[in-house]
């Protein structure tokens, strides 16, 4: 199984007040197994973007805690034609274009979208492609 590590997700590791132990338990298995992660390119943008404006020293954090993660063997997708087209039917069924790219890859590499984002993952939720980790844990996750 891949899993889609959305930016709401990776954000709960920096910010205290966002704390939640679902995110604490994605980012041990990245640490072991980052071969069974994936992000669209744009997961770095908005994780840096969250915190240069939330966290004290969000550039420190960015370097030090998302880049490693980066260049650690979890796949990165670039925006291509292909995906572009594939979030585009996301969008159809009301997600953001940054959400579409995340359900997108999801569902390109017959992953599951790892999410705190309710609004989307009940847009798409039939499509069983995305896990809202306020509810739980994915149950193929051990």
């Amino acid at each position: 199984m891949i899993w889609v590590v959305d930016a709401s997700v990776a954000v709960r590791w920096f910010l205290e007040e966002e704390r939640h132990a679902y995110a604490d338990a994605v980012l041990e298995k990245i640490v072991d197994s980052p071969q069974s992660f994936a992000v669209p390119e744009l997961f770095a943008f908005e994780v840096y973007a969250v915190l240069q404006r939330l966290h004290p020293h969000g550039l420190s954090v960015f370097r030090k805690g998302i880049i490693p993660l980066l260049q650690g063997g979890m796949f990165r997708q670039p925006m291509t034609e292909t995906l572009a087209q594939k979030a585009g039917r996301f969008v159809d069924q009301g997600l953001t274009g940054y959400d579409a790219c995340y359900a997108a890859l999801a569902w390109d590499l017959k992953g599951l979208w790892l999410t705190y984002d309710t609004k989307a993952h009940r847009m798409i939720q039939s499509r069983n492609i995305s896990c809202l980790l306020t509810e739980r844990m994915p149950p193929n996750w051990a």
